[in-house]
């Protein structure tokens, strides 16, 4: 199994997003978001890792994501954390649409050894 190390490090991302932003503001949707969102992905990843061409709850999750951070940032203008979760999901949408063009390679999930 191809672990997809990229996939994963952006649901951690994300989960800890949202647990910092209730360390840090006392921000409970935020923790909640973080969280789910965080999971999903997360999820999302696992799929990938077992079947590189099971990518489509990833893409979905993240384009949400990044629509939602996306419309968060252009409406208060900061950076953080909306500019960069925006950002990373873009990345991410990108990442998964140039594999399902076949323009980025994909690696072949490896046989199971008896």
């Amino acid at each position: 199994m191809a672990i997809d190390y990229i996939s994963f490090a952006y649901a951690a991302t994300v989960a800890s997003g949202g647990i910092f932003g209730y360390i840090k503001a006392g921000s409970i949707p935020s923790l909640g978001a973080g969280l789910l969102f965080g999971g999903l992905i997360g999820f999302g990843a696992y799929q990938t890792s077992v079947n590189p061409n099971n990518y489509l709850f990833l893409l979905g999750t993240s384009a949400t994501l990044g629509g939602i951070m996306g419309f968060r940032f252009v409406n208060s203008g900061k950076f953080m954390p909306a500019g960069l979760i925006t950002i990373l999901s873009v990345a991410m949408v990108g990442r998964l649409a140039l594999r399902a063009t076949g323009i980025l390679p994909v690696q072949s999930p490896s046989p199971v050894k008896d």
